[in-house]
């Protein structure tokens, strides 16, 4: 099993508008019909204001990420000194198989790196348990006093950080 993590380019795209979608109804995160599949299946506008990364998995787009900053487009809870990842959507056929945390810890690795990060945060909805565990897993901590209800929906998102 050979894993490889890289920036996304325009040929991915219609893998990871078919693989994020198929991870969030396959996992019964949402419904079809709610208005946040069309967000996560807007690839193009997803890769215009992140940085929009793919793992692969055997030469093929596995799962993919988007980071972004704080103040910018995509940024949800990022603030000054974090890179926020969204969307992070792994193939349900090879969901945990690895390569969700090989993503993750590239991301990390990536910060880690970068001038002016000093943590990583993301946010997850409530019945990610599976998402929950691997970020655990990988030292992000819960931060309750950032959870967030999104506008016009009754759910709770929960907030993870981990210091890099």
């Amino acid at each position: 099993m050979s894993i490889t993590i890289r920036l996304a380019t325009e040929a991915d795209f219609d893998d990871i508008r078919r693989i994020t979608r198929e991870a969030y109804l396959h996992g019964k995160h949402i419904e079809a019909d709610n208005p946040y599949v069309k967000e996560l299946e807007n690839v193009e506008d997803r890769a215009k204001h992140t940085e929009l990364w793919v793992a692969e998995l055997d030469g093929k787009v596995a799962a993919s990420a988007a980071i972004t900053y704080a103040g910018q487009p995509y940024t949800d809870i990022a603030i000054e000194g974090e890179l926020e990842f969204r969307m992070l959507a792994v193939d349900p056929a090879v969901q945990r198989g690895g390569v969700g945390r090989a993503l993750v810890n590239a991301i990390v690795d990536y910060a880690r790196n970068k001038d002016g990060i000093e943590a990583v945060s993301l946010t997850s909805m409530t019945t990610m348990l599976n998402a929950h565990a691997l970020y655990l897993s990988c030292g992000f901590e819960r931060v309750p006093e950032r959870d967030w209800t999104v506008p016009g929906e009754d759910y709770i998102l929960w907030v993870f950080r981990k210091a890099v």
